[in-house]
């Protein structure tokens, strides 16, 4: 039995003004699969990342997540039943401590609030706080950034904040995660080590993972399925093989010609 789509999203079109970002574009996500949305520059796959984490509301069309209807819901919902995303720009606090940036995911998941709080040792928030510090301790050994943990984030190469801005995502305990290019602007090891990050997120802690990347090399090696936007249309999904010898897929990536349908049909 085929088990029910962790994210559905139906129709969705967006517009700014008289531009058209995303028009009619539909797919679903299944539970645990690594699902990757290619395209040009332009073809539309941030802003639809947008509209599934809540930064854009689309002009028309529904987006549902494990069979609720997402499509209205503020981000900070989204975020509360287990949205996760990074960005394509680092959206770090740079002036806070690795640490501190990472304790930021666990903010919707504290018990304790305002009125509690004050009672620090005999409201259990010093007991929250230390459950959600082992928690965040976890996710930096996995991702091996133990001897930053307590530098300013501002600071960090450019690779290292990735990792941060991950483990930040990570910290929110997504049941789907979405990442923006995570590998953008990395050399080739950094890029190796973010691609076994993922396919580590993916498969060993079971998260469900939607990401948008422009090196076809890791696209096709790590994906389960993949979903190829062009002008804000969708024009192929499928399995990496089947959308590397897409003839669309080839005509909007290298510019070459789509076959004669009527010269086919004709032989």
């Amino acid at each position: 039995m085929t088990p029910h789509p962790v994210l559905v999203a139906r129709d969705v079109s967006i517009r700014f003004g008289g531009v058209k970002a995303l028009t009619d574009v539909s797919f679903e996500v299944r539970p645990g699969e690594l699902f990757s949305i290619i395209g040009p520059n332009g073809a539309g796959k941030t802003s639809l990342l947008n509209c599934i984490s809540g930064r854009y509301r689309p002009t028309a069309g529904s987006i549902s997540l494990g069979g609720r209807d997402i499509t209205h819901l503020k981000p900070n919902k989204r975020a509360a039943i287990g949205i996760g995303r990074t960005f394509q720009n680092l959206a770090l606090f740079g002036h806070m401590s690795v640490l501190d940036n990472i304790m930021v995911g666990r903010h919707h998941l504290l018990k304790n609030n305002f009125l509690t709080g004050p009672l620090y040792w005999l409201s259990g928030a010093r007991n929250e706080e230390l459950a959600h510090r082992r928690e965040v301790e976890h996710i930096i050994d996995f991702l091996e950034i133990e001897a930053v943990r307590h530098a300013t984030a501002g600071t960090l190469s450019y690779g290292l904040r990735k990792r941060v801005e991950l483990a930040r995502a990570m910290a929110l305990k997504p049941k789907l995660l979405l990442l923006d290019e995570p590998m953008a602007g990395m050399n080739l090891e950094e890029k190796e080590d973010m691609a076994r990050y993922i396919l580590d997120l993916n498969e060993e802690w079971g998260i469900t993972i939607v990401m948008i990347e422009h090196d076809m090399g890791v696209v096709m090696d790590i994906s389960h399925r993949v979903m190829v936007l062009d002008f804000g249309r969708k024009i192929a999904d499928g399995l990496p093989a089947e959308i590397m010898e897409n003839a669309y897929v080839k005509k909007a990536y290298l510019g070459e010609d789509l076959p004669d349908l009527e010269e086919d049909a004709a032989a």
